[in-house]
């Protein structure tokens, strides 16, 4: 374990136990009545609500590994795309299935509605030890666990290798040799840019915001205080305006159709993404194999620094009464080598397990052969200890990413600047905390 996930744990400590005032708002408790892990005479069913890559996969294999549960598998669409809303739906019409997959930006959302239960009990100090102490701090909201950790998400950078070395162009280490590097991408070939600027996915903002020091949402008892135009937030939306205006990226819906294209004809030669980000780059240009290579992100000053883009966790809906069954399958998932393995191999995931004994396995699985056999997984091991530790999320990140999304729509016509939108998203904030009847400073 790294020093740096170490230093994590205190700073993340004093913020979870903090969140006592999100919870007491909310949270279902966990079934007394459970329905158990089933027999192969009498198996269990559970239905299991996910997005993410190789899934199906992982599903087939578990059900094929026993005959004490069977799962049955629906694809959602990703969470900000409409995941999170069939989710809340599902629970608030008493439907909802009895796993579900959640982001960490979103699990206190979910928790302060009270739409997941409390699995404490089943998350002993053995099951946590498994995992990174960020983690399993970031699935602990006032003292009580609400998910099964399964990936962290560290920033970074790839790019067309082919077109760097034929350009000429050094990898950006730093955020200013980043801007030159898209300044002679683009004088080399006018239609190259070497990153996109998302629109529809305040995440991505939000962690290089994450990355630069900023921390927009902090619990001080039982208020909550908002802090979204520091020093550090300004400096990235000033940075990543002059971009777009100067159009030196790519303002594109991500992995929308127009987005792929400009990958497949060579005018995006870069992507700003996440350890995830392999197996979906992988998976959507594979006959650009071998052209790719994979990059810590750009810093500030040089020094190692890193925000987390995503990364997913395993909940149990309210009204489920096959908890244990679940959160059987969700362990499986997130701590077993078979588990990793069969999502893995299915070619599309790069997932970076938080169970920290299990990267030895990933990395074995995943077929590096698109990033011309490139250590990637040693790359994702030193950005995931040089995560920020001091971002905490806010109990409705919901409202916040929403009101951003619209917002962000609007920068690249210019009637709308960065600044503006991050202004907006703070505004509907505070008005939405107030109403669940929250205290809220700043």
């Amino acid at each position: 374990m790294s020093r740096s996930w170490t230093r994590s744990t205190s700073a993340l400590v004093g913020a979870a136990t903090a969140l006592a005032v999100l919870t007491a708002c909310g949270g279902g408790d966990s079934k007394t009545s459970d329905a158990g892990k089933g027999t192969a005479d009498k198996p269990v069913t559970i239905t299991f609500w996910a997005w993410q890559k190789g899934t199906k996969d992982v599903v087939d294999a578990f059900n094929a590994s026993q005959k004490n549960i069977r799962v049955k598998f629906e694809e959602i669409p990703s969470g900000n795309a409409g995941g999170y809303a069939k989710i809340s739906n599902a629970v608030k019409a008493g439907n909802a299935p009895d796993l579900v997959t959640v982001e960490y930006p979103m699990l206190p959302e979910f928790v302060s509605q009270g739409s997941f239960q409390d699995i404490s009990t089943y998350v002993t100090d053995d099951v946590k030890k498994q995992f990174l102490p960020q983690s399993i701090q970031q699935t602990t909201l006032g003292g009580k666990n609400w998910a099964i950790p399964f990936d962290a998400a560290p920033q970074a950078y790839y790019y067309r290798k082919d077109f760097f070395d034929k350009n000429h162009i050094q990898v950006p280490k730093t955020w200013a040799e980043f801007k030159a590097a898209a300044q002679k991408a683009k004088a080399a070939d006018p239609k190259a840019r070497i990153g996109t600027f998302f629109p529809d996915d305040p995440t991505t903002f939000e962690a290089m915001a994450w990355q630069a020091g900023a921390q927009w949402f902090k619990a001080d008892g039982n208020t909550w205080k908002l802090n979204t135009a520091d020093a550090a937030t300004n400096k990235v939306a000033d940075y990543w305006q002059g971009l777009i205006d100067d159009k030196l990226v790519q303002n594109a819906v991500s992995f929308s159709p127009e987005w792929t294209a400009s990958l497949k004809d060579g005018s995006t030669v870069g992507y700003l993404g996440a350890s995830w980000s392999a197996g979906v780059l992988k998976g959507t240009v594979p006959d650009q194999s071998g052209k790719w290579a994979v990059a810590p992100v750009p810093t500030w000053d040089g020094k190692a620094a890193s925000g987390m883009l995503g990364g997913s966790t395993w909940a149990v809906p309210k009204g489920s009464d096959k908890t244990e069954a679940a959160l059987a399958f969700a362990q499986w998932m997130s701590t077993t080598e078979a588990g990793i393995d069969a999502r893995i191999k299915s070619g599309t995931s790069s997932a970076f397990p938080a169970d920290i004994a299990l990267r030895p396995a990933a990395k074995k699985a995943f077929d590096t052969s698109f990033y011309s056999g490139q250590d990637i997984y040693q790359l994702f091991d030193a950005a995931g200890g040089s995560i920020n530790a001091n971002w905490g999320w806010g109990p409705s990140m919901g409202t916040t990413n929403t009101t951003l999304k619209d917002q962000l729509g609007k920068v690249a016509g210019g009637s709308v600047k960065i600044t503006d939108a991050i202004a907006a998203a703070h505004d509907a904030t505070v008005t939405e905390l107030k109403k669940r009847g929250l205290k809220v400073e700043g």
